[in-house]
């Protein structure tokens, strides 16, 4: 296997799963999105983005994840998603046909100390022009409140196309996001 870098970690996942070559890691603080719009999508037919200690300007907010289509961001009600959320101690189903955006963290971050959220998307066929996009997510955290936090799922951008970015963004109103998020190609043995 050739050397890949500085710039590459290699994390091998074990198995036939194949291993995890680090893209790209953003650390931000007060911004408005987190854009990868350099996926390596060539390179690698899955993906997964790690993320820990996502913290929002203003309490009581959720995040959600967009993709950039060849280039341009698809804003339209066309993602299909189902998750299970529990926020303190309340525990529901949630799931749409149409809807503007992927849930990234879909329980309520609070400003109180210590109110994060951490976990992982893993994202499916994105470059693949002939096939729908699909995603999986995984967080958890201490949300508004002082509440636990959590939620598990997953969705599809039913229409095919060449997914080449992800946003990261709160969508209703302007409130900054910090924290450190990691994108992974995942190489096939």
């Amino acid at each position: 296997m050739a050397p890949l870098g500085a710039a590459r970690a290699i994390i091998t996942m074990g198995g036939d799963l194949g291993k995890l070559e680090l893209i790209q890691t953003q650390t931000v603080s007060g911004v408005a999105a987190v854009n990868f719009t350099s996926i390596q999508g060539s390179s690698y037919k899955n993906h997964m983005l790690v993320f820990n200690n996502v913290t929002l300007a203003s309490g009581n907010n959720q995040i959600g994840l967009r993709f950039y289509e060849s280039g341009s961001i698809e804003d339209q009600a066309v993602y299909e998603w189902a998750i299970e959320r529990i926020e303190g101690s309340s525990f529901s189903e949630q799931k749409t046909t149409g809807f503007s955006r992927l849930p990234f963290v879909w329980y309520a971050l609070g400003t109180n100390t210590g109110a994060n959220a951490n976990g992982f998307c893993t994202f499916f066929n994105l470059h693949d022009s002939n096939k729908y996009s699909y995603y999986n997510t995984h967080s958890s955290g201490l949300g508004f409140g002082g509440s636990n936090g959590m939620q598990f799922g997953g969705g599809v951008m039913p229409q095919t196309s060449t997914v080449d970015g992800i946003q990261i963004a709160h969508y209703d109103a302007s409130v900054n996001i910090s924290g450190t998020f990691s994108l992974y190609g995942i190489a096939e043995d």
